[in-house]
């Protein structure tokens, strides 16, 4: 069955209310496509101000189901995505062109959750809805960054498929287009987001010596873009 995949700003053990995340343990989790076992990782949720809307932190963990293209064989849990409240690491510092890599990151998180969800309604192709369901998670990690740092954020009043940075609508627009045109397009898609996102959260992490909450979420989301990766390839072969 097709489903919507929608923003949201509660996830398990770590709810938005009034501005402020209530404390409490996260695990998120969200099947992403055929793959091996694994168990799922919990992290703590730590209090904190935070801007309400989609989150990310692209995480690192693994859970079990069974699906293939036509629902059956081997199915992966991405289960320790990091919401906003286990961002743990202490606050650092960031310069100028690290704070405009966090403006960045807001935005490829939101383009991959909309592209995700627009395709995964167009399509009966599971992996689309279980890995835009995490990337919730993921654009709230860095919506705490950007608290945290003082950087306006650049989703905020954004509907679906509108991005602030004119060079993400582009890719937004082409990809989408390329997903419409038949299944495998779209699947294709998701591996360009991925493998795009793993070169610059490489070189954004390589970049980062003062900022340890930084360099937290961005290794989480670089583990995450490495396993949606291999997951739209599964599917794709």
């Amino acid at each position: 069955m097709k489903r919507s995949v929608k923003l949201a700003t509660a996830v398990a053990g770590a709810v938005v209310i009034g501005g402020t995340l209530a404390a409490g343990p996260v695990i998120a989790a969200a099947n992403d496509g055929p793959g091996a076992s694994g168990g799922t990782t919990s992290q703590s949720a730590q209090p904190g101000p935070q801007q309400g809307g989609p989150g990310m932190g692209r995480g690192h963990g693994m859970g079990q189901g069974m699906e293939n293209r036509q629902g059956q064989g081997m199915g992966t849990r991405d289960g320790s995505c990091l919401a906003a409240g286990s961002v743990t690491a202490e606050q650092g510092t960031l310069t100028e062109a690290q704070k405009k890599t966090l403006v960045w990151a807001a935005e490829e998180e939101k383009l991959a959750h909309d592209l995700y969800t627009a395709f995964g309604e167009k399509y009966d192709v599971r992996v689309f809805d279980r890995i835009a369901q995490p990337e919730t998670n993921h654009l709230e990690a860095v919506r705490t960054l950007l608290d945290r740092y003082d950087v306006a954020d650049p989703t905020t009043g954004k509907a679906a498929g509108e991005f602030t940075d004119k060079t993400i609508q582009a890719t937004y627009d082409r990809l989408l287009a390329q997903g419409e045109k038949n299944e495998d397009g779209a699947l294709k898609a998701g591996v360009t987001v991925e493998t795009e996102d793993i070169e610059a959260l490489t070189k954004a992490i390589d970049a980062i010596d003062d900022a340890p909450d930084a360099k937290q979420v961005y290794e989480n989301l670089l583990a995450g873009s490495e396993r949606h990766l291999a997951a739209f390839n599964r599917w794709l072969g």
